[in-house]
């Protein structure tokens, strides 16, 4: 059974920055790509960073320059650091195993003055 736990979410003011960690249980996480998801209210799930396993990376345009998206095999965890914070950055936020297979419960983002 492969469980996916995501964790690092909370309130922070425009400008700031937060990690968020995804930890994957079980012994197939160095062989899959990983995914950072986000909805925000009423719109659908994108994509915010993908991450081989090899480590090639890949970033939606709105995020580009301001997350980086990084992985620790031996640890079997994903992160994501968001810098330069934005309101229009509020969302739930998904960590998604090989192209979502596996989902987290998701960690929500919230970036308010």
């Amino acid at each position: 059974q492969v469980h996916v736990v995501e964790s690092g979410g909370g309130l922070v003011q425009p400008g700031q920055s937060l990690r968020l960690s995804c930890v994957v249980s079980g012994s197939i996480f160095s062989i899959y790509r990983m995914g950072w998801y986000r909805q925000a209210p009423g719109k659908q799930r994108e994509l915010v960073a993908g991450i081989s396993s090899g480590g090639s990376t890949n970033y939606a345009a709105s995020v580009k320059g301001r997350f980086t998206i990084s992985r620790d095999n031996a640890k079997n965890t994903v992160y994501l650091q968001m810098n330069s914070l934005k309101p229009e950055d509020t969302a739930v936020y998904y960590c998604a195993l090989n192209y979502g297979s596996y989902w987290g419960q998701g960690t929500q983002v919230t970036v308010s003055s």
